[in-house]
């Protein structure tokens, strides 16, 4: 597992997507080839399932555009930590599946190299040596992302039983 810290606030849309390329394609492989390009031009080469991406505040603020959250449900990100994230992005990642930990001083404590554990359950985050805690999500949300997205989880409680 790889933590990748933007140690940056207000990353909008268009730093996590180009909006250059917001009509240019829905294809999930050119959509992850182009993330955080002009933050981290390696990004896409060196994200695997699993990863963590921990930023600042207002993250996912700007446009109500699907690709980031699309994009970094498709790589497997497993968690994105922030001070605060935009609350249209915070919606679109939750779709998606995405896992969102708000914990100010998670972000403000983590240090490279730190290791990482989630207990999004039980609202417990351990980052080296010291425990943090946040809000667990409903387990509504809970299933959600359990599930792997909105979509998944509808077709799984009513389509599947």
């Amino acid at each position: 597992m790889a933590v990748f810290d933007f140690n940056q606030d207000n990353i909008n849309t268009d730093l996590m997507f180009p909006g250059k390329y917001t009509y240019e394609s829905s294809n999930l492989e050119f959509i992850k080839e182009h993330l955080f390009e002009d933050l981290d031009s390696e990004f896409s080469k060196k994200a695997k399932k699993g990863d963590i991406i921990i930023v600042g505040k207002n993250f996912g603020c700007g446009s109500s555009r699907e690709q980031p959250a699309v994009g970094l449900k498709y790589i497997g990100i497993r968690a994105i930590i922030a001070k605060s994230f935009a609350r249209i992005f915070y919606r679109s990642a939750t779709n998606q599946g995405l896992l969102l930990i708000e914990c100010q001083d998670a972000v403000e404590y983590y240090k490279n190299g730190n290791n990482i554990d989630i207990d999004e359950k039980n609202g417990r985050l351990k980052i080296g040596d010291r425990e943090f805690s946040f809000p667990p999500l409903p387990a509504q949300m809970q299933e959600i992302i359990q599930n792997g997205g909105l979509l998944k989880n509808i077709k799984k409680r009513f389509y599947q039983r």
